[in-house]
């Protein structure tokens, strides 16, 4: 299995680590702490040498309540970004962004992937997607940033959230994407209570089974200390016990804030894996 991702090429036949990159003011985790465009080039680095195959970098907090803010100010965080990272280091390059002004930007400035929590569904966006080749990552939430935490509703979220995706990977082959560029994102968390975050991951085979990639995130989430009682801080390793749950369940992409950490835990479950097959 492989995600074509313009003219490069990431072997999925085992699972890969997107590093998170926010170089907001107010991201829900570090928001801040890469603020300034060198210490997002060395966390940049930092993650390239723990062994992360993707770095995914957001100029646009998407936490729960987030105002949102314009493209011209979005590109100003990132493409800066993008072209150091692009110019130094071998890592494929995703932007975390909803709109297509900035998505065009970012890949002109060395990005090859578009991580976009609205699936591609902006006007244009797909048709500027497939023309320009890139790798896409299409997530599903329920609402929007500022509102999806308020009541999100779910009659079967598994089978919703299923439909969804498979809708928008339909309307991408549609506008002529390739279907090797193409993962699925369930949005652990967007518009989603605890429970249903639960219940994505206990049945993510039903996701994988659509046969595209499947991308999870659960890095540092609210529900992960809904679970065990613990702060913000202290939910890394019940993290990295959702990304071996969900590489066994045939995730193919874990996105996380602690890369060394994750890429061992993943490592060793597709050691076990592999073992199995032969």
């Amino acid at each position: 299995m492989i995600w074509r991702c313009g003219n490069r090429i990431i072997d999925l036949t085992r699972p890969v680590v997107m590093g998170i990159l926010n170089v907001t003011p107010d991201s829900f985790s570090d928001g801040g702490r890469y603020a300034h465009r060198s210490a997002a080039l060395e966390r940049a680095r930092q993650m390239a040498a723990e062994g992360a195959a993707i770095v995914d970098i957001g100029g646009e907090s998407t936490r729960p309540g987030a105002a949102p803010v314009s493209a011209a100010e979005e590109m100003e965080r990132v493409l800066p970004v993008i072209e150091r990272v692009a110019a130094e280091l071998p890592v494929a390059i995703s932007v975390d962004t909803a709109k297509p002004a900035v998505m065009s930007a970012a890949v002109g400035a060395g990005a090859c992937i578009v991580n976009d929590i609205n699936a591609l569904r902006s006007d244009g966006a797909r048709s500027w997607a497939a023309e320009a080749g890139v790798g896409v990552c299409l997530m599903h939430m329920q609402g929007e940033p500022r509102t999806m935490q308020l009541n999100p509703c779910y009659g079967d979220v598994v089978a919703e959230v299923a439909a969804f995706l498979a809708e928008q990977r339909t309307a991408c082959l549609a506008a002529g994407m390739a279907p090797e560029a193409i993962v699925l994102d369930p949005g652990i968390g967007f518009g989603k209570l605890a429970a249903h975050n639960l219940t994505l991951l206990r049945e993510l085979p039903a996701l994988v089974g659509l046969g595209s990639p499947v991308l999870v995130g659960v890095s540092r989430k609210s529900f992960i200390g809904l679970a065990l009682g613990r702060p913000h801080a202290e939910r890394v390793h019940g993290g990295l016990g959702l990304a071996a749950l969900a590489v066994a369940r045939g995730a193919k992409i874990i996105r996380t804030h602690d890369v060394a950490a994750t890429c061992d835990a993943i490592g060793m479950v597709s050691a076990v894996l592999a073992g199995m097959e032969t």
